[in-house]
C-alpha cells in the first residue's frame, strides 16, 4: 500500500512543484464542486499538458444513470478530444479521488505521464491503496503517481457530502407517507 507522501517509481519523477501541484488540485477541488450542486459524489478531475488545461470533468454517474461516468473518464475523454489524439503523453492528470481499477486502467491506456490525486480511497483506490494498476511495471506503459495532494481539503469536500446525504435519508425516514 503507498503510505501517504511515498511515492512510486523512483525512476519516474514529478515535472512539478508543490504549488504547481496544489493549484491543479485546487481546479479539480472546482471541478469536484459541480458535481455536488448537482448532488453527484463530489469527485473531480483535470487534465494538463505543457502547462494548460486541456480536459476537465466531474461524476455525473446518478445523472447519467452510467457506472462508467466518473470525472477521470470525461477529463481523458475531453482532453483527447482537444489534442485530436488518445495518446496523453507528457500529461499529468489530477483527481481529487484516488482513482478506481476503471480509471486508472484509462489512464494507463491514454499513457498519462502523472497522475496526482487527493485523498486516499482504502475501499476502491487503484493507485496504491489496494492494487496498483499505473506503477504495475509488468505493464508497457506506468505513471509516476503521487497521493496526498490537498488531501484534507479533497477529503472533507466527500466527507461533508456523505454525512449531509444520510442526513437527508435518515430525516425522509421519519417524515410520514402521504397516501
Amino acid at each position: 500500500m503507498l503510505e501517504f507522501g511515498e511515492v512510486k517509481n523512483v525512476e519516474k519523477s514529478s515535472s512539478l512543484t508543490q504549488e504547481t501541484k496544489e493549484y491543479y488540485m485546487q481546479l479539480a477541488l472546482a471541478e469536484a464542486k459541480k458535481a455536488q450542486a448537482i448532488g453527484e459524489v463530489p469527485i473531480g478531475a483535470i487534465v494538463v499538458l505543457d502547462g494548460k488545461v486541456i480536459g476537465a470533468g466531474h461524476n455525473l454517474r446518478e445523472h447519467d444513470q452510467d457506472a462508467t461516468a466518473h470525472a477521470e473518464m470525461f477529463a481523458i475523454r475531453q482532453a483527447c478530444q482537444n489534442i485530436e489524439s488518445w495518446r496523453l503523453e507528457r500529461s499529468q492528470l489530477f483527481v481529487t479521488l484516488e482513482p478506481c481499477p476503471m480509471c486508472s486502467g484509462a489512464m494507463q491506456l491514454a499513457r498519462v505521464e502523472e497522475v496526482y490525486f487527493g485523498a486516499y480511497d482504502p475501499k476502491g483506490g487503484a493507485a496504491g491503496s489496494l492494487m496498483e494498476i499505473l506503477t504495475d511495471e509488468r505493464f508497457n506503459h506506468w505513471s509516476y503517481v503521487e497521493g496526498g495532494i490537498l488531501s484534507t481539503a479533497c477529503g472533507q469536500l466527500l466527507t461533508d457530502f456523505f454525512r449531509e446525504l444520510r442526513k437527508k435519508r435518515k430525516a425522509a425516514k421519519k417524515s410520514p407517507n402521504p397516501l
